[in-house]
């Protein structure tokens, strides 16, 4: 086959956010058709985290004049997290200024019968409207969407807002009526060979039901999509719209989120278009780009303002309570950023990187050998990000998430509008024949059509799952924008039908057949999107479930079967492909322990049996009897004596055949450094480097350190104590610790 591959709120919930400005109040769903209403529930506070906001806080609403805040009230309540935000400009007072952030709550936090109450740093109180997205298996909140008015924040000032218990929350009604009525008007244009193809946002607005992402009287955002037209209603076969409106009523002002589609995957004749594009907001040109090479299956992404300039606030979470709820790794909170690294992330983020279909910060070919920043649970930047709280570092992490859509990863299915599932087409796959696409039960075949030429679909851009970075967890997490969701979908599903449909049993996604760091970081990416999917998405049941199939082939091929190799290795796929198929790549395994860790933080129970078993590997090779610890991060470990024999029951065993020149050194002594040009307790494969093997092993260790019991906190001990480490602070992305 000559595929494309080959050329190349739930329930809504409002709340008081304490400060001086906007009295209105709603809430919202996932996408929920027609104008949204005030209609809410109240949510609250259960427990909170240790050592964040803890204790009750009382609170006294001051009473304003001429304003719209409600009246003196006082309320005693006990803290979750706290939100600052940070005035980045040096000399202007930021007024009125609308804010939307995504907020993650642990378990248990804010149950579903609780009311929610913020407060600002004077005391005062302003309504704040929250969109739950997703909930945790008790009911309670896990991920929402917080929208207000901030009234003032003094130039280069940060104002903190604290989330605790009580207070009452205000309800309202927004139309679209009230956006248009504005004078708001977005037109997005494409000219294809001299022929302007565009898309009104107004006239969809009019024309069509909306969708309603955000649903409140704070902010409500729309959203729509169309094929790009011409005058005469000619539709372009393969470029789409897809539109964002958040109007923000009590101040006039909106976001226009504008991403411009070339990924139908079902259209036939599928190609690159260039064009010129434009932007016209409000009867005026935001935006152009003259020649722009659009790739297959991919998609760019603009953000606009109407009646307002870009607000120049940062939007600050509180680190600490992040890592607390276990939805991110557990990164060493004490490692400081230096300037010297954010003013880079500054000087960095600008010109052609930064431009529809390039990468950002991203290498462009994926399959690449050697380490680089993004590799990793999540990439080197976001963590900077995540432990600095940054906007330099934060721009890079949205602007590079945005240019995900750059890679021709995007196949979205026309019949559900949606990020195509493998449920849904089993044996899609773009790799392999058109007969192996073969569906018995429908009798259709289910290959991609064929690019319109042999040169038609030719990118820079080339992407596969070994190296394939975590671009849009961390950005929908924070910021609860719906490109980053689907950014996050797209990737999913993509490792999940790339592959051959009979090596992953069609339907059930598996990622068996994949080298082992392939098979880590499609499990992370789909254990991210089962977490974080909206509970009334259509396909977060579809992710749990791959997510499932994964975890059971994998806790019955080792975690329940007694035949399995003793190490604690991963041996199926290309795992045992070094030294004339001898030999694994331990810092491969190593990535995959990460994420089972990772995935058993998120909450998913069969994650946890895999991780007792995976973390075995790791200890042994720190701490096992017959093993030195100085080669426990080595670029290969032979596992058996020949390509049939069968696996070493020991670690002893495995450290003797791959290490016969160091066999009567003491481990650690300076006879061994001196044979190995190392320092003395110097760990072997660039221990310095951030992204050094013993570097890729921290996060394994990190995880085996809690779920080894004894065992795992005695080898993370041995690995503190070595002599020579990474200097984090450069670039963290495997400065994972114990929880």
């Amino acid at each position: 086959m000559k595929s494309v591959k080959n050329f190349v709120s739930l329930r809504r919930l409002s709340v008081v956010l304490i400060s001086s400005a906007l009295a209105a109040c709603g809430a919202g769903s996932d996408q929920t058709p027609g104008t949204s209403t005030g209609a809410q529930t109240a949510a609250s506070l259960s427990t909170s985290l240790p050592g964040i906001l803890t204790g009750p806080i009382t609170t006294t609403v001051p009473s304003t004049t001429g304003g719209t805040t409600s009246s003196p009230a006082s309320t005693s309540s006990v803290g979750i997290t706290d939100i600052r935000f940070e005035n980045t400009s040096a000399t202007a007072t930021q007024t009125n200024v609308p804010v939307t952030f995504g907020q993650v709550f642990a378990q248990g936090n804010l149950l579903a019968t609780d009311k929610l109450t913020g407060r600002l740093d004077d005391g005062t109180t302003v309504p704040l409207q929250v969109d739950v997205k997703a909930t945790h298996p008790d009911g309670s909140v896990r991920h929402a969407i917080i929208s207000a008015v901030v009234p003032s924040i003094a130039p280069a000032k940060v104002r903190t807002m604290s989330l605790v218990k009580g207070g009452t929350a205000p309800t309202g009604t927004v139309t679209v009526d009230s956006l248009l009525r504005s004078g708001f008007t977005l037109s997005v244009h494409a000219n294809v060979g001299g022929v302007d193809y565009y898309v009104a946002a107004e006239d969809l607005l009019k024309s069509a039901a909306p969708t309603t992402w955000l649903n409140g009287p704070v902010a409500t955002e729309w959203q729509v999509s169309a094929p790009l037209r011409t005058s005469s209603g000619a539709a372009h076969p393969h470029l789409s719209a897809r539109l964002a409106i958040r109007w923000y009523p009590g101040t006039n002002k909106a976001r226009a989120d504008v991403v411009v589609e070339n990924d139908w995957a079902y259209e036939p004749s599928p190609q690159n278009f260039t064009y010129d594009a434009s932007v016209i907001m409000g009867g005026m040109s935001v935006y152009t780009k003259a020649g722009l090479n659009h790739y297959h299956h991919a998609r760019w992404r603009k953000l606009f303002w109407f009646n307002t300039a870009t607000p120049e606030v940062n939007v600050k979470h509180n680190t600490a309570y992040l890592i607390n709820s276990r939805a991110v790794p557990n990164y060493d909170q004490s490692i400081v950023t230096p300037e010297s690294v954010l003013a880079g992330f500054k000087t960095k983020w600008t010109g052609a990187i930064t431009e529809p279909m390039a990468v950002g910060m991203a290498a462009p070919y994926m399959p690449g050998t050697g380490g680089r920043p993004e590799i990793g649970l999540l990439p080197g930047w976001s963590v900077s990000y995540l432990l600095s709280m940054d906007k330099r570092a934060k721009d890079v992490v949205l602007g590079t998430a945005d240019l995900s859509g750059s890679w021709s990863s995007h196949y979205r299915d026309r019949k559900t509008d949606r990020p195509i599932s493998v449920e849904d087409y089993p044996y899609m796959t773009t790799l392999g024949l058109n007969t192996d696409t073969y569906n018995k039960a429908t009798k259709q075949y289910e290959y991609f059509p064929a690019c319109a030429s042999s040169t038609a679909c030719k990118t820079p851009n080339d992407h596969d799952s070994a190296h394939q970075a975590n671009f849009a967890y961390l950005p929908y997490l924070v910021t609860g924008d719906y490109y980053y969701l689907e950014e996050l979908q797209f990737w999913a599903m993509w490792n999940s039908f790339s592959s051959n449909p009979g090596y992953r049993e069609a339907g059930k996604g598996l990622y068996k057949s994949d080298q082992v760091r392939g098979q880590a970081w499609s499990l992370r990416t789909v254990a991210e999107a089962a977490y974080i999917t909206p509970d009334t998405n259509a396909l977060k049941a579809t992710f749990t479930r791959l997510l499932n199939n994964n975890l059971d082939y994998y806790n019955s091929t080792y975690t329940n079967n007694s035949s399995a190799n003793s190490l604690g290795f991963i041996a199926n796929g290309y795992a045992v492909n070094y030294d004339n198929n001898t030999g694994t790549g331990p810092w491969m395994d190593d990535f995959f322990t990460s994420v089972v860790g990772h995935t058993a933080d998120l909450g998913f129970t069969n994650a946890t049996s895999l991780l007792t078993w995976k973390s075995k590997f790791p200890i042994e090779r720190m701490t096992g009897v017959g093993a030195c610890w100085i080669k426990g991060a080595s670029y290969t470990l032979k596992v058996r004596d020949s390509a049939t024999a069968p696996f070493y029951t020991t670690i002893a065993q495995a450290y003797k055949a791959t290490n016969p020149d160091l066999l009567g050194l003491e481990c650690g002594s300076a006879a061994m450094a001196t044979k190995l040009g190392v320092k003395v307790g110097e760990m072997t494969g660039y221990s310095s480097s951030t992204e050094g093997y013993p570097s890729n092993m921290q996060p394994a260790l990190a995880y085996a350190a809690r779920a080894g019991g004894t065992a795992g906190q005695a080898a993370w001990t041995k690995f503190t104590g070595r002599s020579v480490k990474p200097d984090y602070a450069i670039s963290p992305q495997f400065a994972i610790v114990p929880r």
